[in-house]
């Protein structure tokens, strides 16, 4: 492929897909600074095989290489015992959209209740194993299929289901006790 052309298929397939990949690499590494650097390096990466793209879901392949460039990026950065996950930034943005008020007309006090909220959110999503964590954020944060996050973490559908659901239940016992 000509480099004019993997440019423009560069931007084409994977510039529209930036956003997500950036929250992916946020909630895996836990630092924003520290998912720029794994973005770049997925950029580069898929950049290198645009050639070889066959089509597709092109967030859902974008998503498997920044998956992939966290991990890599993690075993040679930290220590697997202090790896920290990201911040609710991209939930607290989602939930504000799906609101019926905008932020701004809300009682102090809601906003309080809602900081809050988040927070123990966070840290239940914290607290969960790295696989339902993981499988939680691709498909409640990200909004991948079973499918798409069962190729990309390379287990059975139904893995990804029970992963899913143990990892809901676990946060509605968490925040459950937290009340």
């Amino acid at each position: 492929m000509l480099n004019g052309e993997a440019q423009a298929r560069f931007s084409q397939v994977v510039t529209p897909h930036l956003g997500d990949a950036l929250a992916l690499a946020r909630w895996l590494t836990g630092s924003a600074a520290d998912a720029e650097d794994v973005v770049q390096d997925a950029c580069m990466k898929a950049y290198a095989g645009i050639g070889g793209y066959a089509g597709g879901n092109a967030r859902a392949w974008l998503l498997t290489i920044v998956r992939n460039a966290s991990y890599t990026w993690l075993a040679r950065n930290r220590p697997r015992d202090i790896v920290a996950v990201g911040d609710l930034n991209d939930l607290d943005d989602m939930s504000a959209a799906h609101r019926d008020q905008p932020p701004e007309s809300e009682s102090p006090e809601a906003s309080l209740i809602a900081k809050a909220d988040i927070a123990a959110l966070e840290a239940a999503i914290v607290a969960l194993p790295e696989p339902f964590r993981e499988t939680l954020v691709l498909r409640d944060i990200n909004g991948l299929s079973y499918r798409e996050i069962a190729v990309m973490l390379d287990v059975p559908m139904g893995t990804v289901m029970s992963r899913l659901a143990r990892a809901r239940g676990q946060l509605m016992s968490d925040l459950g006790r937290a009340r």
